[in-house]
């Protein structure tokens, strides 16, 4: 039945200076108007919303205030350079994240954190093919230690 995420809402305080984030990420605009502005992610499948108002006050959580796009992992290996380009710090969203880009062996995935301009949270993230003897570990890996697991598995 399920087949993916077909849009995503974020809170926004300045409509304007978040297009301006959106694009500069490489994100196309669908549509906007006065208070609203839809990117696609997945160019006719799926998109993201900015809504400008107060709602951007409100408190980051996990649960709010929070997208995760989907890259290669030969992207998120490059991706802190790349934000660095872009003239934005990739950083973890708390101190248990002290790594950055990282690889998490027992989900199978790895990532890395920014904040837009108005403190949501933004990831890049990719699935990892995380060979069976590895799958127990729950120890988030930078990638020089997860590609020397790999090579003396």
């Amino acid at each position: 039945m399920i087949k993916g995420i077909y849009e995503a809402h974020l809170p926004v305080k300045d409509l304007k200076n978040s297009i301006d984030f959106y694009k500069k990420l490489g994100l196309e605009i669908a549509w906007s108007n006065e208070a609203t502005a839809f990117f696609w992610i997945d160019k006719g499948r799926s998109w993201l919303g900015l809504w400008e108002g107060e709602e951007y006050k409100t408190p980051y959580h996990p649960a709010l205030r929070h997208i995760a796009f989907e890259v290669t992992y030969e992207d998120l290996k490059r991706s802190v350079e790349w934000l660095s380009t872009l003239g934005i710090k990739a950083g973890p969203v708390n101190t248990n994240q002290p790594i950055d880009p990282f690889i998490r062996p027992s989900q199978g995935n790895s990532t890395v954190y920014f904040n837009d301009p108005d403190g949501n949270s933004l990831e890049l993230m990719c699935y990892v093919e995380v060979p069976e003897h590895l799958r127990h570990i729950t120890k988030k890996l930078s990638f020089s230690e997860w590609e020397e697991l790999l090579i003396n598995k």
